[in-house]
């Protein structure tokens, strides 16, 4: 993408009312939705996540078959979410918000309990060792889930990454978590949940067309 429609949708997205753009320090000192997020939507119904939402397809596909939820996509990339924020407003969804913010912020945006639900779609599996504390199932992050999501709350994880689906199962039996669902490939299970397989990113359709199997792990962290 080049420099100006990046600008463009920078400039578009502080137009859009769906989309938040919080600076560190206002994250960090006194997030003014922490708890409240309910004066954003109106509304008490359950919040569902999408961390490292990317275009937001996830967050809008979601969206659309559970108007009863709100449905938050966040991501540092504005440019990217620009996508999804833009389908909600005109398609007049108001269930749907994104937040442009770092995922190692994420116990600063929301209130302990707060969340009903996680999805975690397709996120960079960061094989290298050094990068094990950027996974976004390691062990820190999944304490920060847990910090914001209700007793009975779920994690959702797809991905292309054998890799990261291994990583994540070991990690999630080796601390004792409850494993719900896990699949190796979901479009080859006739028990992979709909939400797993009625929905494709960009992303996703490339992988398939290469052949590439996608994983699933839903689970309960349990701390």
């Amino acid at each position: 993408m080049g420099s100006k429609n990046k600008l463009k949708r920078f400039k578009e997205n502080d137009t859009f009312s769906n989309v938040i753009q919080p600076t560190r320090e206002e994250v960090i000192g006194d997030f003014q939705y922490k708890g409240k997020w309910r004066d954003f939507f109106k509304n008490d119904n359950p919040i569902v996540l999408e961390l490292g939402c990317g275009k937001g397809e996830y967050t809008i596909a979601l969206a659309e078959k559970n108007p009863d939820k709100n449905f938050i996509g966040v991501d540092i990339k504005g440019a990217r979410f620009w996508r999804g924020a833009k389908t909600a407003i005109e398609n007049n969804m108001e269930n749907v918000a994104f937040i442009r913010t770092q995922i190692e912020l994420i116990d600063f945006i929301f209130a302990e309990n707060e969340v009903d639900e996680v999805w975690i779609t397709f996120p960079d599996p960061q094989i290298k060792y050094k990068r094990t504390k950027h996974r976004l199932t390691n062990s820190e992050f999944l304490k920060k889930y847990n910090q914001i999501l209700k007793a009975e709350g779920t994690i959702n994880l797809k991905t292309d990454s054998e890799f990261m689906h291994g990583y994540t199962l070991g990690l999630l039996h080796g601390e004792g978590h409850e494993i719900l669902h896990a699949n190796h490939d979901v479009y080859k299970d006739y028990y992979s949940p709909e939400e797993v397989t009625g929905t494709q990113t960009f992303y996703e359709k490339q992988y398939l067309e290469k052949g590439k199997p996608i994983t699933f792990v839903k689970f309960r962290v349990k701390y």
